[in-house]
């Protein structure tokens, strides 16, 4: 019987140090404690300034990709650090250091974006030529499909550093998860939603995952009254999806997965960073296929993408 954390020994979770970071943290450290019947000191929050939070006036393939939210946080679970690491799903590589395993994710959260801009309105709203910022190439691409009129400007930083940029003028809009919105309670954000049929999300947009060293049997023992299956087997067919992609932030990928009962859809859509041609398709079979179910989405899109389709190939 392994020992169970104290106030006095607690068990670390690792973390960014956004506010929405340490409330996807909390969110984990309460689940912990009501699951196990402990105190909440049991449990403590260890943040970790990673090298995608420090630069942030560079895009992110500018500086190394998507794994720079979560390369120190990663060295500090397998060096001991800290007990377990708590990832927004969108931000992880589809591929782990030796020796971590992420394979624990809570109830997934909303998936749409939301359609952010001071006069509230609709993005079909915006007057010709209006300047948008966002960081994720994704939302860019497939801004400048639906609107090539309109200036995409660079929006890195987290969700009050980006509301703050849309405060102070730098852009008339921006775009963000309604799951970061909900898990903040930022409700004064004026914001309208945007329907995965006019916009699909990031691949595992609104879910957390938990990552722990592998052959740490105490982790995964307090971890897996945690896992929530639906989102287990709606991120194993997008993640698929996304790996046979060869996905990462330089690419403009969106995919969307859904359970009705055991029946999964799968939707997936690529695009070229431009805007000028997106491609989308989508699947359907039993759950438990997810993942083949994504590696063959994938397979027919790239078949029908053509050569010189993906500038970042």
């Amino acid at each position: 019987m392994q020992p169970l954390p104290t106030p006095e020994r607690p068990f670390r979770i690792g973390t960014r140090g956004s506010p929405l970071a340490l409330a996807q943290a909390n969110e984990t450290r309460e689940r912990l404690a009501l699951a196990h019947d402990l105190p909440f000191e049991a449990f403590s929050i260890v943040t970790i300034k990673t090298t995608g939070d420090r630069v942030i006036d560079r895009p992110l393939k500018e500086i190394g990709g998507k794994g720079l939210f979560t390369k120190e946080i990663e060295e500090a679970l397998i060096g001991g650090e800290i007990d377990v690491a708590v990832h927004s799903m969108k931000d992880m590589p589809v591929e782990q250091p030796r020796g971590l395993t992420l394979g624990i994710y809570l109830p997934r959260e909303d998936v749409r974006d939301a359609f952010v801009s001071p006069g509230r309105g609709l993005l079909r709203d915006l007057p010709q030529g209006a300047v948008v910022g966002t960081s994720s190439l994704r939302r860019k691409s497939q801004l400048l499909h639906r609107r090539p009129d309109v200036t995409v400007v660079e929006f890195r930083g987290n969700v009050q550093t980006r509301l703050r940029k849309l405060h102070d003028g730098v852009a008339a809009a921006t775009f963000l998860a309604m799951a970061g919105l909900n898990r903040l309670r930022a409700e004064d954000v004026p914001r309208t939603e945007i329907e995965p049929e006019e916009m699909l999300p990031a691949i595992a947009q609104g879910a957390i995952g938990v990552e722990r060293r592998g052959d740490d049997s105490r982790a995964a023992g307090l971890l897996e009254p945690l896992h929530d299956a639906e989102t287990g087997l709606r991120l194993a067919a997008e993640r698929s999806f996304l790996a046979a992609l060869d996905g990462s932030c330089e690419t403009p990928i969106a995919g969307l997965a859904e359970l009705d009962g055991g029946r999964l859809r799968l939707r997936g859509e690529i695009l070229r960073t431009d805007g000028s041609e997106a491609l989308a398709d989508e699947t359907e079979g039993p759950a438990e296929d997810g993942a083949a179910m994504g590696r063959a989405l994938a397979a027919e899109l790239l078949s029908r993408a053509g050569p010189g389709f993906f500038d970042w190939r």
